[in-house]
């Protein structure tokens, strides 16, 4: 494995730049009036702290996640959190975009619904650099790959979804699954491709490591040759693979196709390389109104929870979890870096890919 630096979408890079907005009373405002309460929390390591937590969790009667994870696998982790600590776990759920917007316009109006965010790197990176994020001192650190762990330790990764080619197989044979994106410029594919409307990290880490004039140019060729279909969602460009009406999708998430495919859908997946991952983290907010339930929570996302996201075919951050499969590798995208190069992919990816002309 190793990692490479790449871009978010442009909503989020957008924000990112309207990200001084914590400048609004100083740029400490959001430690301010009420944070010294979750700070000292979060630094405490006394050997009663998880009692305490709970106790004080308890007191607060709930918390409150904004999350982009699916449906059901929020429901099973919430589940098991109420039922392990009997803390009300309230969820609201949107896109990364949203979840980035949300909390920067209610941050703007000191209002600080939020006690965790749970989403994507890109915009967990995001609320980093709007000051929206507590560190917590955890040992359960220790438990996971030091890729899931950004140098500020604001967010922490929890899983990484692997981008995977996926294909209905009654409508694709496995020996004419293509084995590298050069072989997709064959008019075979005309009318079959599909990918995600808000890849452009993806594409930008496929296109770095392909090379960048060469992987533009035989991107705007694939385009040329046979189309590509952009859906909004990766869950819907899965489920639109099993209905046959896209046949063949370029950036699935492993975990869903893999859940579909169990589930006895028609369907299978792969890693075409250059292969792509893009890390899913928590982090509790500065301002959490319910700040023993949201570090409670940050912490059973980083122990308890690893099992459960193991169980849903996900690929937990933890080291003793499940293994990448043999003979892939991945190159991370790199949240930090990725804000910065937003603009030129997002600009590439809607160029080529979104605003395409045939």
């Amino acid at each position: 494995m190793h990692r490479s630096f790449t871009s978010p979408s442009s909503a989020i890079r957008s924000l990112a730049l309207l990200g001084l907005l914590a400048t609004w009373g100083g740029s400490s405002a959001f430690g301010q009036a009420g944070g010294a309460t979750i700070a000292d929390l979060a630094r405490d390591a006394g050997s009663d702290r998880t009692e305490r937590l709970i106790a004080g969790a308890k007191r607060e009667g709930m918390v409150v996640v904004y999350t982009s994870a699916a449906v059901e696998d929020v429901a099973v982790l919430t589940a098991a959190f109420e039922k392990k600590y009997g803390v009300k776990v309230q969820v609201w759920r949107g896109s990364s975009e949203n979840i980035v917007q949300r909390s920067v316009v209610e941050a703007r109006g000191r209002r600080f619904d939020a006690d965790v965010f749970e989403t994507g790197s890109l915009a967990m990176e995001s609320m980093h650099r709007e000051l929206l994020l507590q560190e917590v001192k955890t040992s359960a650190l220790s438990e996971l790959a030091p890729a899931a762990i950004p140098p500020h330790r604001e967010w922490i990764g929890t899983r990484f979804n692997i981008f995977t080619a996926a294909y209905n197989t009654r409508l694709i044979k496995q020996d004419e699954v293509p084995k590298r994106y050069d072989d997709l410029l064959d008019r075979r594919w005309k009318g079959k491709l599909g990918v995600e409307a808000e890849d452009s990290d993806w594409f930008g880490a496929v296109v770095g490591e392909l090379g960048e004039e060469r992987g533009l140019k035989l991107f705007r060729d694939i385009v040329a040759a046979n189309g590509i279909s952009v859906r909004k969602g990766h869950t819907l460009l899965a489920s639109l693979v099993v209905s046959g009406e896209v046949p063949f999708a370029l950036t699935t998430y492993a975990d869903k196709v893999e859940q579909l495919r169990k589930s006895g859908a028609p369907l299978d997946w792969f890693v075409m390389p250059p292969g792509v991952a893009r890390f899913e983290g928590v982090g509790v907010a500065r301002r959490a109104a319910h700040p023993n339930g949201a570090i409670l929570f940050f912490e059973f996302m980083l122990t308890d929870a690893q099992d459960l996201l193991l169980q849903r075919a996900f690929f937990p951050a933890s080291r003793k979890t499940r293994p990448i499969p043999g003979g892939i590798s991945l190159t991370f995208i790199d949240p930090a870096r990725g804000l910065e190069e937003n603009q030129k992919w997002s600009k590439y990816f809607r160029d080529i890919i979104i605003n395409q002309v045939r």
